[in-house]
């Protein structure tokens, strides 16, 4: 059986900004479900974002609903685990050098060690490592 995928769309002021950014990061845009409203972004093989332009993204919101400004309010908080405390660092520390910025202080309780990054749209990311043997037991 094959993995179960998500998809998660996020709605972006400026696709080109946003594609950068996430090329920066070390992620591949699939071209074949990316156009000039919409880009998707191979995080691996079972998870995509999708950066959807604000005028595309209300097209799959409820009538009446308004797209939210992640610069001044959380909806979500992203996750992605790290293999490493390394690569932890390493992808936030990409993700400020590609112009995002600090979302809050590093986390460091030991056993799990975490960093996290807005987006340029304001979409906040936390990376993660968590010790494999911690999280067994």
């Amino acid at each position: 059986m094959a993995p179960q995928m998500i998809f998660v769309n996020l709605p972006v002021k400026d696709l080109d900004t946003s594609k950068a950014f996430y090329e920066k990061l070390g992620y591949t845009i699939n071209p074949q479900f990316t156009d000039e409203t919409a880009a998707c972004v191979v995080i691996s093989d079972a998870i995509f974002v999708m950066l959807l332009t604000e005028e595309k993204f209300r097209d799959f919101t409820a009538p009446g609903k308004t797209v939210a400004d992640a610069t001044r309010s959380t909806g979500v908080l992203l996750s992605l685990n790290a293999e490493s405390r390394e690569k932890a660092d390493e992808l936030a520390d990409r993700a400020l050098e590609a112009g995002g910025s600090p979302a809050k202080e590093p986390m460091d309780l030991g056993f799990m060690y975490g960093r996290s990054f807005a987006d340029p749209d304001g979409h906040h990311w936390e990376v993660f490592w968590m010790d494999p043997a911690a999280a067994q037991g």
